[in-house]
């Protein structure tokens, strides 16, 4: 890996960094984050866009002395409702509130990465866009910051999320599909309720329940090939007042979760016809509501190259990015332009949303040349043409 030489920038960033993780704020409260970030870009005479339809959240525009595209780089900037364990000494003052995801160092990276595209402007042939994205946390941050019109004339977006298991100086890179969609599903269940001592008597929810449960289990393997990866979990159970009353009813609530556009199509279907059967075959009626959340992360092809060349010229170790089952909102702007999501290796010691998570901060450097050299080189070969 390069050394990447510029103390004064590298301190700043820790400083920044930490100043977020002190004061974390939660999907859509971001306000002193969002008055701190426009600060430290005007002191750096970085232009911050007006979007009045944001109320949190900042955008900056960094203008080449060549016309040409625009690209967008983004951040996260809201943290989680977890009391903090970390034990650093800069750990959340906030109650109940913490940065157990990383947004901090995100957002302390990306801002890295305006300064030095800053400094640079006579080497951008158009225009970079970066977003400090509120709410991402609740999947709606993205979807507001699209209907501000903060995508309006973006040619190609690039963003990444730490990875504690990767270490610093290692960028995971993966073409098409990288995190997955995320669907939730609710269940409702009508029997007839009636004694627990003579159950012949009634129709019985809960036991209803159990057979659904098991069968949408083999949505994956029976219905759909095991090639394809995905998962259909049950993670809410409801039903009944009294230990010696059968219920009338029972609620259901779970998510699904695939890479694959045209599985994650296939499978209301599949539930409803699953569902639905074994219900009438015990005599009761079953209704399933789907509510579609996010689609999967999906790493336009066109953009690889000039990402791997990056990485290869700041001499990064790049390895095969893991596919995770979590959702990214990311996805939303991936549906509109084509855009790449990368993991940035931390050395963390726990995963994310964990009350203890941590990071290597020798990575803020690292993701901050890393982006700033990215958008130089892609408005060069504008790759997604």
């Amino acid at each position: 890996m390069k050394s990447l030489g510029n103390e004064a920038l590298n301190k700043r960033l820790i400083n920044i960094r930490r100043a977020l993780h002190e004061h974390p704020e939660l999907a859509f409260e971001e306000y002193e984050t969002t008055k701190k970030l426009r600060g430290w870009l005007q002191e750096e005479g970085i232009t911050v866009l007006d979007f009045p339809d944001l109320q949190t959240g900042v955008v900056c525009e960094i203008k080449g002395e060549q016309e040409g595209p625009t690209i967008a780089l983004r951040a996260d900037i809201d943290a989680l409702p977890i009391e903090e364990a970390s034990g650093e000494p800069f750990s959340s003052k906030i109650q109940g509130k913490m940065h157990a995801c990383g947004h901090d160092f995100h957002t302390a990276s990306i801002f890295g990465a305006a300064v030095l595209l800053n400094e640079r402007k006579h080497e951008l042939k158009g225009t970079v866009r970066i977003l400090f994205q509120p709410a991402e946390e609740v999947a709606q941050g993205a979807k507001h910051v699209i209907e501000a019109g903060v995508l309006n004339g973006v040619d190609a977006i690039f963003g990444m999320h730490n990875k504690p298991n990767l270490p610093v100086g290692t960028i995971g890179i993966r073409e098409k599909a990288l995190m997955a969609s995320v669907d939730r599903f609710e269940i409702d269940i009508k029997g007839t309720g009636g004694h627990a001592g003579i159950p012949n008597h009634t129709i019985d929810p809960i036991a209803i329940s159990g057979q659904i449960t098991s069968a949408l289990q083999q949505i994956v393997s029976r219905r759909i090939s095991s090639l394809h990866h995905a998962v259909v979990s049950i993670t809410r159970i409801q039903g009944g007042t009294s230990w010696n009353v059968i219920p009338d009813r029972v609620e259901m609530e779970g998510t699904v979760r695939t890479f694959e556009p045209e599985v994650r199509a296939m499978i209301p279907d599949l539930m409803k016809q699953i569902v639905s059967g074994i219900a009438e075959g015990f005599g009761a009626k079953a209704d399933v509501k789907w509510h579609p959340y996010l689609p999967s992360v999906m790493n336009d092809e066109r953009l690889t190259k000039v990402v791997e060349e990056t990485a290869g010229a700041l001499d990064l170790a790049v390895v095969e990015a893991e596919q995770s089952p979590g959702g990214e909102d990311f996805a939303l702007y991936q549906e509109r332009i084509p855009g790449f999501f990368v993991w940035m290796g931390t050395s963390g010691t726990e995963e994310w949303h964990h009350p203890a998570f941590t990071l290597n901060e020798d990575a803020l450097p690292v993701a901050a040349a890393f982006f700033a050299e990215l958008a130089v080189r892609a408005l060069e070969s504008r790759s997604w043409n």
